[in-house]
């Protein structure tokens, strides 16, 4: 009897009642909506590049904003943690680098999710190391142990070449700076050191970072140009063809068939036995 009471005091709400119920339900709704930044990143939806595992939490180190993409960077946190070991928890990698010890491209990072990306120079002082942050031939983050002559440099691809204000030239790079001034021969997708610029043309030695391909390092053999699309370049993989201006990871860059990779682990564990 109390339900056919219930569904008959429905039926009989106006028009009126029914608009206001409807607008109460519609801010209701604007007020369970999210606002501001995301703060929070499930491990499951972290990027494959960062290699963690899926039952050691719930959660990930989520980058703070920076010169990199959330995609195309590793936080210092699971630099710290996961790849050099050098802390357990993330307590310990905050006290790390509030005593100012680690640095990315000679500057001193205190966030503990700051994010770090390709050709990053990462720097601990008191222990002196260096690392450069590099692919592998699998699209992974490798943490590449460089000499201190090396840690004073790093290549950056060029991604915006512009006027600015008062007709002053610019250009961009891939981790965000903004350089004035720059030579008038550098163009967009070239790389530039100080001093020196490497030329986006055929015969020099690249390293892909995107795509299937991410991490391998060859040589461009040609490159086709289409109008208001992508170019394609031929890249052929370099096996000793010419001396790369930073070290290289394991491997030099170079993808083998699964055959070749069954055939060095078999040498491997041989030559251990």
């Amino acid at each position: 009897m109390v339900r056919l009471e219930f569904c008959f005091t429905l039926l009989c709400v106006t028009r009126r009642e029914v608009g206001f119920m409807r607008r109460v339900d519609a801010i209701r709704w604007i007020w369970m909506t999210a606002r501001g930044p995301k703060k929070h990143l499930k491990r499951l939806a972290a990027p494959s590049s960062w290699m963690l595992d899926k039952l050691s939490g719930t959660y990930a180190p989520r980058p703070s904003p920076g010169p990199h993409k959330l995609r195309e960077s590793l936080p210092l946190s699971i630099f710290l943690r996961n790849r050099l070991k050098y802390a357990l928890t993330g307590r310990e990698v905050t006290s790390i680098v509030q005593q100012r010890l680690i640095k990315v491209d000679n500057k001193v990072r205190t966030d503990n999710t700051y994010p770090t990306g390709f050709m990053d120079v990462l720097s601990i002082e008191k222990s002196e190391e260096h690392f450069r942050l590099l692919y592998d031939v699998k699209g992974r983050f490798v943490i590449h142990r460089i000499t201190p002559e090396e840690a004073v440099y790093k290549l950056l691809k060029v991604k915006k070449v512009a006027l600015g204000n008062r007709g002053v030239p610019y250009i961009v790079t891939h981790d965000g700076r903004t350089i004035r001034y720059p030579d008038p021969a550098i163009r967009v997708n070239d790389t530039i050191r100080s001093p020196g610029i490497i030329k986006f043309d055929t015969g020099n030695l690249v390293m892909i970072t995107g795509g299937r391909n991410m991490g391998r390092v060859g040589v461009i053999v040609h490159r086709e140009k289409h109008i208001g699309d992508f170019d394609i370049v031929h890249v052929k993989d370099a096996i000793d063809r010419s001396k790369p201006w930073v070290s290289l990871p394991k491997g030099k860059g170079t993808k083998l068939t699964i055959a070749e990779e069954r055939d060095y682990r078999r040498k491997r564990a041989a030559e251990s036995q």
